[in-house]
């Protein structure tokens, strides 16, 4: 599977998407367009090893909810990103059974490892 969930209005997702060389063979899915459904976040979490992996602290909405004060379990995080698409970290990029999630050095430079033709 080539897949990439991000988000058209962002400015990182962008710009790693140009890094990676554009992607063009790749499914896209906009997230705030077309929601992920709760089998693809399973999916995910699959392979990412944990609702939490998937979520984003740095969401607004994390400080505005209060959410910094809870303790958070999986079903939480599971239930948390279904429902607001920017708990999701950005981009998910899905290359064959790899998983590259969010924004970090490390993580973009691990797909420009994993996926031929990234520059």
């Amino acid at each position: 599977m080539k897949k990439i969930y991000y988000l058209s209005t962002c400015d990182t997702c962008r710009t790693i998407i140009k890094r990676l060389g554009g992607l063009k063979d790749f499914e896209w899915q906009d997230i705030k367009t077309e929601p992920i459904t709760k089998s693809q976040l399973k999916e995910m979490k699959d392979m990412a090893g944990s609702y939490e992996a998937l979520f984003s602290r740095r969401a607004i909405k994390y400080k505005e909810m209060g959410l910094k004060d809870q303790v958070l379990q999986e079903k939480d995080f599971q239930r948390l990103i279904l429902q607001e698409y920017t708990f999701l970290k950005r981009p998910v990029i899905i290359y064959g059974d790899k998983i590259f999630v969010g924004n970090e050095e490390k993580t973009v430079a691990a797909a420009e490892q994993a996926i031929p033709n990234a520059k």
